[in-house]
């Protein structure tokens, strides 16, 4: 029997998207069905059926499946996670509600931060105290943590977090803790956050082990279900889960650190455009993922995602640091939007006309899928302004209603506006667009970078519809549209390398780091990444290390490459380098490492997204299209399964697929690439 397939499985708001990819065949298949909000298992398993069915592919050949979910984000918004209780040192019970201490947002005196997840009388104390040096002050009460326990279990707790003082230094309170609890309450699952977050930083700590133990019982019990799910299907090949991070894992890794989870989906995303960017050799370009619920928007240099190692939850502002709950996690560094092909349009209290971030979802949709939506969205005005075929939405699956949609947009937009039909459809989109361009200026600007600067990589089944938009108002002169594009994310899930990341606090100045003992670290956190990678073949994996590091005296790090020769100077010099390329300059001073870093991974597979044309005439015909800045045009209509590889083509133009569509106004210049990417020169 040979196994050979492998299958990207993403859910999203409204689709659930799955690629195919057969080495043996060298066959690439998608597939793009309905969200099942009340049961993703639903949707992922039809998927994956249709898949095999219209590829003639036996389940038994299945050698993975790799998955990626909002399930975390979404329990963590919906608070329907488990019942927590939180063990800590006596005297810290109120870490969680006395946070960082400062208000978010000082302008707003009916402010609120994040509701923590384990209310105070769940947040008990017990004796004993390991000091910063890693040096034991006072002995674990035993006792103390067995009354403690059994007083959460008569709270009804279904999941444990253990964060203690200084557990990065020494765990050895925490391990205990975890050995009483197992025989006190087995079958209790139990987060220590010397696992999860061995970093400085004692609120990050325990808010990092309280989400972990919230998400846990539900996300095991998700991928149990799904795993019975494939094996019902003949499918006994692993199960792998993307990271936030861009990396993939095991389940089992999963579902002891479903934390890790929080951003996988949109992750999946950005790792798919820089591979698609180191393919064309594009040296800088912008990730545009936009579907149905959300657009995701990230900075690709040098064919590799920007990642960071902080992250906020649950923001009850989106765009204000501090009304989130802390999680130390490695993810891919994005900005996200409530602009999706869903969102929802209306005007305000004031009469402005907002889009977002509520969303139709995939129940009831979009009122075009004729569903039972009834408020105008994106996807709507698409419509519309001629940017979707209503014959040809989904290969034809799904037929689009052009006179609810536009029935809709009168009683709902353009009524209360004052506008016609296509007046109020124009406004929607351009609303929705300026909101894009709005955050992804803000993004670059964080990192000192000028969007004009960059290519613009569009996916998802709504991001190339409005690509051309977007890029006119960053003034990016190129864009780049792979074939499949409405699946990126699950092409993302099939290139992305099997990764581990690994980090430990261990505070020292530069100039007095025992490097005997950061080796020893380094050699121990390798051991721990090769034991989930490839624990006998070892040799494969790839290492990168690195460290956070900042001057004495300050409250922030960033994170420095370190250099083949760990030398005290050497690593000085690098900092001041990453320092002067992150903030514009450097300082006169000693710097001091805070956090060691390991990230290991394995080498992940080169997958082509394209396929071979199809005979016959690409032209479909020509439609009228209104272009932002033109408006109505008749606009050629292509087919892109039948595009040949060094086309030249000019616009105005539509170019469809099964997945997603895309239009190009007068100015733009586009040539098929050989595995039919489109690029796309915007002129001025």
């Amino acid at each position: 029997m040979s196994r050979t397939v492998r299958i990207g499985v993403d859910v999203g708001g409204t689709f659930t998207d799955l690629l195919l990819h057969d080495p043996v065949r060298d066959l690439t298949w998608p597939g793009k069905l309905p969200t099942t909000p009340h049961a993703p298992n639903e949707a992922i398993t039809a998927g994956i059926a249709r898949l095999l069915a219209e590829t003639a592919t036996p389940a038994r050949n299945v050698a993975g499946v790799v998955h990626g979910t909002t399930l975390v984000t979404n329990t963590l918004l919906e608070r329907t996670g488990a019942v927590v209780g939180l063990l800590t040192t006596e005297g810290f019970r109120d870490v969680l509600e006395m946070a960082r201490e400062i208000r978010f947002d000082t302008t707003d005196l009916l402010a609120r931060p994040a509701r923590p997840l384990v209310p105070r009388h769940r947040c008990r104390g017990v004796r004993g105290r390991i000091a910063a040096d890693g040096t034991e002050l006072e002995p674990l009460d035993e006792a103390g943590v067995l009354a403690q326990a059994g007083y959460l279990v008569e709270q009804g707790v279904e999941a444990v977090a253990v964060a203690l003082l200084h557990a990065y230094r020494d765990d050895r309170h925490e391990q205990r803790v975890r050995e009483l609890l197992a025989r006190a309450c087995p079958g209790l699952p139990v987060t220590l956050s010397c696992e999860v977050a061995p970093v400085v930083g004692e609120y990050e700590r325990a808010s990092t082990a309280c989400l972990n133990a919230y998400v846990q019982p539900l996300m095991t019990r998700y991928l149990d279900s799904l795993r019975d799910d494939l094996l019902a299907m003949g499918i006994e090949a692993p199960l792998r889960v993307m990271l936030s991070g861009g990396g993939v894992t095991t389940s089992a890794d999963a579902k002891a650190f479903p934390f890790r989870l929080l951003e996988s989906g949109p992750a999946a995303g950005t790792i798919a455009a820089a591979a698609v960017a180191r393919r064309l050799g594009e040296p800088d370009v912008l990730s545009f993922d936009m579907g149905g619920t959300t657009a995701k928007i990230a900075v690709v240099s040098g064919g590799g995602a920007r990642r960071r190692h902080d992250f906020e939850a649950g923001r009850v502002d989106k765009f204000k640091p501090g009304s989130g709950l802390p999680v130390r996690l490695t993810v891919v560094d994005m900005i996200e939007i409530g602009s999706g092909g869903g969102s929802i349009a209306a005007p305000d209290s004031l009469g402005l006309l907002k889009v977002g971030p509520r969303s139709a979802g995939s129940v009831p949709g979009p009122v075009a899928y004729g569903r039972g939506g009834e408020r105008p969205t994106v996807t709507d005005a698409d419509l519309v302004l001629g940017h979707l075929d209503p014959a040809a939405f989904l290969g034809g699956e799904m037929r689009l209603r052009t006179a609810e949609a536009r029935k809709a947009l009168d009683r709902e937009v353009a009524e209360p506006l004052g506008l016609d039909t296509v007046g109020a459809a124009s406004g929607v989109v351009e609303v929705a667009t300026a909101g894009m361009a709005a955050a992804a200026r803000m993004h670059l600007s964080e990192q000192g970078r000028d969007p004009a600067g960059f290519a613009l990589v569009a996916f998802g089944g709504a991001g190339p519809v409005h690509a051309y938009g977007l890029a006119k108002q960053l003034k990016i002169s190129r864009i780049v549209v792979p074939m499949r594009a409405g699946v990126m994310s699950a092409y993302g899930f099939l290139v992305a390398p099997p990764t581990v990341d690994q980090a430990r606090s261990l505070p020292s100045a530069l100039t007095e780091v025992d490097w005997e003992r950061v080796t020893a670290l380094y050699a121990e956190m390798a051991a721990r990444a090769t034991a989930v990678l490839a624990p006998e073949a070892t040799d494969v994996v790839r290492l990168r290390r690195s460290a956070d590091l900042r001057y004495l005296g300050q409250g922030s790090a960033i994170e420095v490459d370190l250099p083949e020769t760990m030398d005290a100077g050497l690593l000085q010099d690098a900092f001041e380098e990453t320092y002067r390329a992150t903030f514009g300059r450097s300082l006169d001073g000693p710097a001091e490492v805070v956090t060691w870093r390991l990230s290991a991974h394995l080498p992940g597979p080169d997958i082509p997204l394209g396929c071979e044309p199809l005979d016959g005439d690409p032209r479909r015909g020509v439609r009228d299209v209104r272009f932002p800045g033109h408006g109505r045009l008749e606009a050629t209509v292509w087919d892109r399964y039948r595009l040949r590889p060094g086309t030249e083509l000019t616009g105005p133009a539509v170019f469809e697929e099964r997945e997603s569509s895309c239009a190009f106004g007068p100015e733009c210049r586009i040539r098929v690439d050989r595995d039919l990417t489109l690029l796309v020169d915007v002129g001025p």
